[in-house]
């Protein structure tokens, strides 16, 4: 997003953050409704239409949508709907995006609060990773033939009892409507999301075998130094890396790993 939708949506995500400081206000079930009210615009283009069209008054904007809203979705989420559309928006679309975030915002926060947040970050990576590494299961998480029930029956056998609660609603909603996007590019997505929740940076590690408590938290503390910022580790395991580490921040890649300084010297005596 830029300019207008830029400003809108950090405008509404202070409003979410005050509404679900609130002991009053059920972080989950506003989810729920914020991903309903998602769901409700990315269908109907028109109505989505009308409720950006900058050439309309805010105000009358918000009124259509408590209007519309008011009886379907509780007070504080249809008054959140309502301040978003009285902004200005620079695409239609991108406040259909700035709700997705919203309700996903909202389900991690409900995580955090209940002190399952690092459990939901952990179980968004793993999940990434036996995706990536099944091409059978990706192949029916991304049928486009197959129905919105049969997939979300399969993830309900796949991480029902298994996961956070918040883990399954989040990545259900992404299987089940991703909007355009890749399921490896949504998975990302959510991790990010859910480690700015702590202002927090994602680093993945790469070892050749699982690091000890110990050397995690030093690892987290030399990354914090480096970074200036909270880190929040992914870990995972590959022989390949046959000694030392990987850590990949972002675009960035920390290579101290033997197979990497091998590679380094061939291409050396190569060149």
């Amino acid at each position: 997003m830029n300019g207008a939708s830029r400003e809108a949506l950090a405008a509404a995500r202070e409003r979410l953050d005050a509404l679900t400081d609130s002991t009053s206000v059920n972080a989950g079930s506003l989810a729920d409704e914020l991903a309903a009210v998602t769901a409700l615009l990315d269908r109907e283009v028109s109505l989505r239409r009308v409720l950006t069209d900058p050439a309309q008054e805010g105000q009358a904007k918000a009124e259509l949508a408590q209007r519309l809203l008011g009886t379907q979705v509780s007070g504080p989420a249809a008054d959140l709907v309502a301040g978003m559309v009285r902004s200005r928006w620079s695409r239609s679309r991108d406040l259909v995006d700035a709700l997705e975030e919203l309700a996903n915002t909202a389900d991690l926060t409900a995580a955090q609060q209940a002190g399952k947040l690092d459990d939901v970050e952990d179980e968004l990576f793993r999940f990434g990773r036996i995706v990536s590494g099944s091409t059978e299961l990706r192949a029916a998480l991304t049928d486009r033939k197959a129905t919105t029930s049969a997939k979300s029956e399969l993830l309900r056998g796949l991480l029902g009892g298994r996961a956070q609660s918040a883990t399954e609603r989040l990545v259900t909603r992404l299987v089940t409507a991703p909007r355009g996007r890749s399921l490896e590019t949504g998975l990302e997505s959510l991790s990010k999301l859910a480690a700015g929740r702590r202002e927090r940076m994602v680093a993945i590690v790469t070892s050749a075998v699982p690091l000890s408590d110990p050397q995690k938290q030093r690892l987290g503390a030399a990354l914090a130094k480096l970074y200036g910022r909270q880190m929040h580790l992914n870990l995972d395991v590959d022989p390949e890396v046959l000694g030392g580490i990987r850590v990949q921040v972002g675009d960035e890649v920390i290579n101290g790993s033997l197979a990497d300084r091998i590679e380094d010297a061939s291409r050396r005596l190569a060149g």
